[in-house]
């Protein structure tokens, strides 16, 4: 896809979102149907389902998706596809590209061994490996405009209101 075809494609959809603002509020979700047997669950999603359970570090086998490393994986599809569709607007040749996105987690906030110890990721690096021709300025542009349009890392980045309830 070329940059004109992108504007074309998105300039009645940008129009609509311009004249109902109200109608660009898109919803997301997701559940995860707990396992009968052994701690994991289902997550259904578009492409069938995960299973994700317990990490090695937390008394897991390691043959069930980990949350943290789909967590990770959402942050790298966005800020790929991102990253796509800006060097797409501004006209850079992308050969190849890869990013990486890597954290760490404390296994001892998550298993309560210490009370001091984080739970969840932190400092997580995004990191993107682009072949391209374009000057270093342009493909610096194009990573901060990556960031500053890709879903996830502005989510992770401001961090939305979160609360937990029982139905």
């Amino acid at each position: 896809m070329d940059a004109e075809t992108l504007r074309t494609l998105q300039a009645p959809i940008k129009q609509a979102y311009r004249d109902h603002p109200e109608t660009a509020r898109i919803p997301a979700r997701a559940e995860a149907v707990l396992s009968p047997d052994g701690i994991a669950c289902a997550v259904p999603a578009w492409h069938g389902t995960t299973t994700a359970g317990l990490h090695k570090a937390a008394g897991g086998s390691g043959e069930l998706a980990c949350s943290a490393d789909m967590l990770l994986e959402a942050l790298v599809a966005c800020a790929g596809v991102t990253l796509r569709a800006v060097a797409t607007a501004m006209g850079i040749e992308v050969r190849s590209a890869k990013v990486i996105a890597e954290g760490h987690w404390d296994a001892r906030g998550t298993l309560g061994i210490d009370k001091a110890a984080p739970i969840g990721l932190t400092d997580i690096a995004l990191r993107f490996e682009i072949d391209s021709d374009a000057d270093p300025a342009r493909l610096d542009r194009l990573v901060s405009t990556a960031e500053r349009y890709c879903v996830i890392y502005q989510t992770l980045k401001n961090p939305p209101t979160l609360s937990a309830v029982r139905a």
